[in-house]
């Protein structure tokens, strides 16, 4: 739904069910760890089964939150593999490729504190915007659901 609704077309429920879709998301990555954040997917998608058809801003929210951790899945996964290859990179040349492995393992440790940062701050952001009845796009976000 690309109509944007704001807090007089949303219901208090619809808003408690919007923002529990972020918080939950958050949460049960959090609880599964960051990079395990597929618990947080769930979540979020578990919420836009239950409302897509009866509450539209609810399952807006429910929507984005699920992309996003599905985005930060995914992410997360890639960095995974950027950090195997450096360190099979490592390795394979006895330590010599150390010098420049090194550097490039403080850049993918620098990029996964900043996405880490950004979701963790995100999905505040959303909470609050669900809550207060406003829309909210996630940056950085592959859009499949």
């Amino acid at each position: 739904m690309n109509a944007m609704l704001h807090r007089e077309d949303a219901s208090l429920a619809d808003r408690q069910w919007a923002a529990g879709a972020h918080v939950a998301a958050l949460a049960l990555a959090l609880l599964t760890s960051w990079t395990a954040g597929f618990a947080g997917m769930l979540a979020a998608g578990v919420i836009y089964l239950l409302k897509r058809d009866d509450a539209p801003f609810a399952a807006e929210h429910a929507r984005e939150a699920f992309n996003f951790n599905l985005s930060m899945f995914l992410y997360a996964c890639a960095v995974c593999v950027a950090g195997f290859l450096l360190l099979g990179a490592t390795v394979l040349t006895l330590g010599i490729g150390l010098i420049v492995t090194l550097p490039a393992g403080l850049v993918l440790l620098a990029a996964v504190a900043a996405i880490a940062v950004m979701w963790l701050v995100c999905s505040i952001i959303a909470t609050i915007k669900a809550w207060n009845g406003e829309q909210y796009r996630y940056p950085l976000t592959l859009r499949l659901l």
